[in-house]
């Protein structure tokens, strides 16, 4: 593994480029924002929403695709607020058990900027079903409610005419991934390998769930596709996820501070609806050696928050120390022992990262804080 000189994003992270100076994608994305005609971009946003505002004989005129987290009270704040644009929020419920902050956050936007939410809870079964194939086999749990949380606004806002969806940030962009290009235009979202198509066909045969189980992981056609103009504000605007996160305190969301302290996690306000969910993002850490505390260190540090040293000493503390809760309410829900979850997860360890200890523990041969050594 080789980390990026100046945060501490390892190569590892699947599509991530490194310059000759050794400086990561998601690192050179922040410098070039320093060449960006910020002004000149806000006036093409402008422009799109005026397009769209008042349509549908003043009803819905764009709609948002939200969690109830930090950056989708950014979202609306900023459609309803600032563009006074009138939105349709739709959100893809995961079914877990829901922590306080969660409850209460997706509740607070629609009472905090007077919207209405289309919400969806899958299919509970089919959930457990494919949760349990997609573990077992790919090291991917939540692959069902995260292809979900991509095709169902679009698939709402054809419903409702609303050509107009808006998404917070680029991931691939903003972070580094394989098909990261720098465009306003989300059309390409669902290539971002985030969530990307399972066979069918597969997962019928072996995850034992039917065609109609997996009715909502289709996206739309090419040919409806092109009805819809889906927006990365990001690209309008510098993207933050703390200024987010301290914009939404401003209207009431709430953090997991007095709640949770999470043990793989270096901050209170990411991702923190349920604590199932977050087995999946930290998976990444067995498969490629990273995972929530190093994807959080290095924005801090590109944020000019901490320092490279700091990052580091939180990677090492954070990173590999799976919170026991999150276990707990996976297991529960999909209906493992806890001896059962962690034999699946010896199994997902990539050897070319990894090697067991005199304890039988798995470490990283290259960790970041040897680097160098």
């Amino acid at each position: 593994m080789k980390y990026c000189k100046k945060c501490v994003m390892p190569d590892t992270r699947p599509g991530i480029t490194f310059n000759e100076e050794g400086v990561c994608s998601a690192c050179q994305q922040i410098e070039r924002r320093k060449t960006i005609d910020w002004s000149k971009r806000w006036e093409e946003f402008e422009a799109i929403c005026s397009k769209y505002r008042g349509m549908n004989d003043n009803g819905y005129d764009c709609a948002i695709a939200v969690s109830g987290g930090k950056d989708s009270h950014y979202q609306v704040h900023l459609m309803k607020n600032v563009m006074h644009m009138n939105p349709i929020l739709f959100s893809v419920e995961d079914n877990f058990p829901m922590t306080e902050a969660g409850k209460h956050n997706l509740k607070n936007i629609s009472e905090e900027f007077g919207c209405n939410i289309i919400s969806i809870k899958p299919d509970i079964r089919a959930q457990k079903k494919l949760m349990r194939y997609m573990f077992e086999k790919y090291g991917k749990p939540t692959w069902y409610l995260d292809r979900m949380i991509y095709t169902y606004p679009l698939i709402m806002a054809l419903k409702f005419h609303t050509p107009l969806l808006v998404y917070g940030e680029n991931v691939s962009y903003e972070y580094g991934g394989s098909d990261a290009k720098e465009t306003y235009s989300a059309k390409e979202q669902l290539s971002n390998g985030v969530a990307s198509g399972i066979d069918e066909q597969e997962l019928i045969e072996n995850a034992g769930v039917t065609a109609q189980d997996l009715l909502l992981t289709r996206a739309p056609g090419k040919k409806e596709l092109e009805e819809l103009d889906p927006v990365y504000i990001s690209y309008f605007r510098p993207w933050n996820s703390i200024e987010n996160y301290c914009l939404a305190k401003k209207h009431g969301f709430h953090d997991l501070d007095h709640e949770w302290d999470r043990s793989h996690h270096v901050e209170n306000f990411d991702q923190i609806d349920s604590r199932a969910y977050l087995v999946h993002s930290w998976l990444k850490y067995p498969k490629f050696g990273h995972a929530s505390a190093t994807d959080y260190a290095a924005r801090f540090v590109r944020y000019g928050m901490m320092t490279r040293d700091e990052a580091v000493e939180l990677v090492k503390k954070h990173d590999h120390n799976l919170d026991a809760l999150s276990v707990r309410d996976f297991c529960g829900f999909c209906g493992y022992t806890e001896t059962e979850f962690w034999a699946i997860v010896d199994k997902l360890y990539n050897t070319k990262l990894f090697e067991k200890d005199s304890f039988g523990n798995w470490v990283l041969k290259h960790p970041v804080w040897k680097e160098g050594r």
